[in-house]
């Protein structure tokens, strides 16, 4: 498999891309693009996490705004680092170069695929990178074998009523994404809302005994304390769900569907409606209707015991 990852790196981006490096699965690179936080913010914690975690994958950046300008983050939730912490932080360090992450982008879809493999995009974030591909260069969106995306939601949102955060962001750029029939599948909110990171998780990973230990504890506390704070017993496991689906075909079970998304103004902007009901022809999507739970959760919390064993 060839594999890219697009993301907006906050914390569980973060978990989800140690996910697939402790399954020694190969990312041929990552583009960022602003999204819970501005794209400033996601360079200094793409670099920072590089260095500590010993990424050898080159980053490049992407967009700073939605297709149609501007920008909504989550730093509400998140906190101004776009990552919630019970103690240490994601240190400073040298910033990553400014490299273009359409160039790069454009480049790795022109390559030639090793060994017949395919090219496929775990994206966790809005999907400005992807759709800025698809009408600048159809010619190489239509090489993408796989979008596997953390976004959109069959029920309630979670960053307005109806619209989960990364379909909110910006719904212009899914709604291109859907409209250039690449290969897209949702791991949708309410499917990751039914795996969860609990607070007996912390301790197993803080007594791992290697040099981030006590870092990625305080990260996934201060992860977990973002749903204990509003009543629950833990907090719904987004980016890393998705990346288990990268490693273990069976975790998750997808199903077909025509998917659309609300780009108006008003209070359903960021909804996506999801109809199984349409003839085959019709559908431009799959999204996630059921996982095995208890198999996801040991695949994500076994990675992070690993990498803070290191």
């Amino acid at each position: 498999m060839g594999l890219w990852i697009d993301t907006d790196m906050g914390f569980d981006d973060l978990a989800a891309v140690l996910v697939l490096t402790n399954a020694g699965k190969t990312i041929d690179g990552m583009s960022l693009i602003a999204g819970n936080s501005p794209l400033a913010t996601v360079r200094a914690n793409a670099a920072s996490a590089a260095k500590l975690f010993g990424w050898d994958f080159p980053i490049y950046t992407g967009r700073e705004s939605a297709v149609l300008g501007g920008l909504e983050t989550a730093q509400a939730i998140l906190g101004p680092k776009g990552m919630q912490s019970a103690g240490k932080h994601l240190p400073e360090c040298r910033p990553i170069p400014e490299r273009s992450a359409f160039d790069a982008l454009c480049t790795w879809l022109d390559a030639p695929a090793k060994d017949d493999e395919d090219k496929q995009i775990l994206a966790l974030g809005p999907l400005g990178n992807i759709a800025a591909l698809a009408l600048a260069r159809p010619d190489l969106a239509r090489k993408i074998d796989q979008v596997t995306w953390m976004g959109g939601a069959a029920g309630r949102g979670n960053h307005t009523a109806l619209a989960e955060y990364n379909a909110f962001a910006d719904p212009e750029a899914l709604a291109i994404v859907l409209a250039h029939d690449i290969p897209l599948r949702m791991v949708e909110l309410d499917l990751c809302r039914t795996v969860l990171a609990m607070p007996d998780d912390i301790g197993d990973i803080r007594n791992a005994g290697g040099k981030n230990a006590d870092l990625l504890a305080d990260l996934t506390a201060g992860y977990i304390n973002i749903g204990i704070s509003r009543g629950r017993s833990g907090m719904a496991i987004f980016d890393p769900l998705a990346a288990v689906t990268l490693i273990d075909r069976d975790v998750v079970k997808f199903a077909d569907a025509h998917i659309l998304v609300d780009t108006s103004h008003g209070i359903a902007r960021g909804q996506t409606r999801i109809d199984r009901t349409v003839p085959p022809a019709k559908f431009n999507a799959k999204f996630g209707v059921d996982v095995d739970a208890d198999r996801a959760r040991t695949l994500i919390f076994d990675a992070l015991k690993a990498e803070a064993a290191k």
